[in-house]
């Protein structure tokens, strides 16, 4: 009996540590839908300011601007496109229409648009040569149309909702895919408005309707995500200075946020923890600093690759995604400058993350959700984004330790939450193995999609995640480290 009792207690801790049947845990609301889980997956891409203003040197056109002044000579979407491209950049944004109101395309409903233009003679439109770029190099578009107009007669007025709807149902079938439609929350002031010049204001909250907008999306770019101040999928950072906050939630009560609306840029920095409504942040900041449209005298003050890893860092390294704006200069061509800063910062990124050293290595947690190998440390080793450690229900913390066997130098540690069942973590540190004991080498709150921390480079053998605190049971996908 006793050797009996023996056997069986070894099959029922086999058989424990073999069970691929205990339950996933329940989704932790609010939780992303489809199209932003794939937004988030782009990481990176690039915002064009390309229009009028390129070539009257400023970054908000009046709206009186002649049409004959723009004459791109050189212009070259695919170079565009293959810059990008060559940096690492998943896709691009393009200004079809900024606040002055001139169109990048042949619209039906307007006449200060390039059908007025020496380019292409009259018969150019910018709108489908970049598209047609764009999936020609594997990258996604994405549109950009001002809700301002400074051009039209008609806005401020019901009638110009109609107008700017039936613009938008333009850029939205002509175009292939779109992947993300931009609305800025720069709305009404002076302009030129069919020559009335003068001030028109409007109720920021209630004049767009937005969601009878928010339903032509919709339906006709079924797969695109909208940004906005606060979405309806992908909320601002709340700056322009290429960071977003820590901790960085995906969250937020969207009921009281509209595009435009003042003195919500902390809380759009930070997200909120009890947040109703899953809203993950874009972090727009411009290669030129405070220039978002293309100038001569900026030629020499382009970010240094050096600086687009920091805002890469603050941005991405923190759960956000980057918008990094690149303005095409009067040539219609990406200006040297811009073109040697990007080649820079993407070398800086091959270099510092050439050599995952926990792919293959050993890992071990001190819990594992129901004692199974479907929630085992070794999940976040894998390289597979649906596999994940995980602890019971009841428990909001845990370690997790990934060994190299020898030692090496560290410098950068990647994490990476499975967003799928919603954001959990609240607080967590990272340790480094001594040889004796374990040194703390950095900490953190939010992880949500992505998480880089840099570290003081270190020569160690061990490395230790502890998630300090969670909303909920952590689940964690993927741990990196470089």
């Amino acid at each position: 009996m006793k050797r009996l009792s023996i056997f069986t207690l070894i099959l029922s801790l086999l058989f424990t540590a073999c069970r691929t049947d205990v339950a996933p845990p329940d989704a932790l609301l609010p939780i992303p839908n489809e199209n932003q889980l794939a937004w988030q997956e782009h990481e990176q891409y690039a915002f064009i300011h390309f229009s009028i203003n390129t070539f009257t040197d400023k970054e908000w056109g009046y709206g009186d601007e002649d049409p004959a002044i723009f004459n791109p000579t050189d212009f070259n979407a695919e170079q565009w496109v293959s810059v990008i491209s060559q940096a690492g950049l998943k896709g691009l944004i393009l200004t079809c229409k900024h606040h002055d109101g001139f169109c990048l395309w042949q619209s039906e409903y307007t006449e200060h648009s390039v059908k007025n233009t020496p380019f292409r003679n009259g018969k150019g439109d910018i709108v489908k040569e970049v598209s047609d770029a764009c999936r020609k190099y594997g990258l996604f578009f994405g549109v950009y149309l001002s809700p301002w107009d400074r051009n039209s007669a008609q806005y401020a007025s019901p009638e110009y909702i109609t107008y700017y709807r039936n613009q938008l149902t333009e850029l939205l079938t002509n175009y292939g895919e779109i992947s993300e439609v931009w609305f800025d929350g720069a709305n009404g002031g002076d302009g030129y408005y069919g020559g009335a010049r003068e001030e028109r204001l409007i109720d920021k909250q209630t004049y767009y309707d937005w969601q009878n907008t928010y339903t032509i999306v919709r339906r006709l770019a079924p797969r695109a995500v909208m940004f906005s101040d606060g979405g309806p999928d992908v909320r601002w950072c709340g700056n322009e200075s290429g960071f977003i906050g820590d901790p960085n939630w995906c969250l937020l009560n969207s009921d009281t946020i509209y595009t435009g609306k003042p003195g919500i840029e902390k809380l759009l920095n930070h997200g909120s923890e009890d947040g109703t409504a899953w809203l993950p942040s874009e972090v727009d900041v411009s290669i030129r600093p405070w220039s978002w449209f293309y100038h001569t005298e900026g030629n020499d003050r382009v970010r240094t690759p050096e600086n687009l890893m920091r805002l890469y860092l603050e941005s991405v390294g923190r759960g956000a995604n980057l918008l990094l704006n690149i303005p095409p200069d009067r040539r219609g061509l990406i200006h040297e400058s811009d073109i040697k800063a990007l080649q820079g910062w993407k070398q800086l990124r091959d270099s510092i993350f050439a050599r995952n050293l926990a792919a293959g290595a050993k890992t071990v947690a001190d819990t594992e959700r129901g004692k199974s190998k479907r929630y085992a440390a070794a999940n976040i080793t894998d390289g597979n984004k649906d596999t994940y450690w995980a602890t019971d229900d009841s428990i909001k913390s845990g370690s997790m330790e990934i060994d190299f066997d020898k030692a090496h130098k560290v410098s950068y540690i990647l994490i990476q939450e499975y967003i799928r069942l919603g954001q959990r973590v609240k607080s967590f540190d990272v340790e480094t193995w001594n040889g004796e004991a374990w040194l703390k080498a950095a900490s953190g709150t939010t992880v949500g999609y992505k998480r880089i921390l840099p570290v003081n480079p270190v020569e160690t053998s061990k490395v230790r995640i502890n998630i300090k605190d969670s909303r909920a049971c952590p689940l964690i996908s993927n741990v990196e480290i470089y």
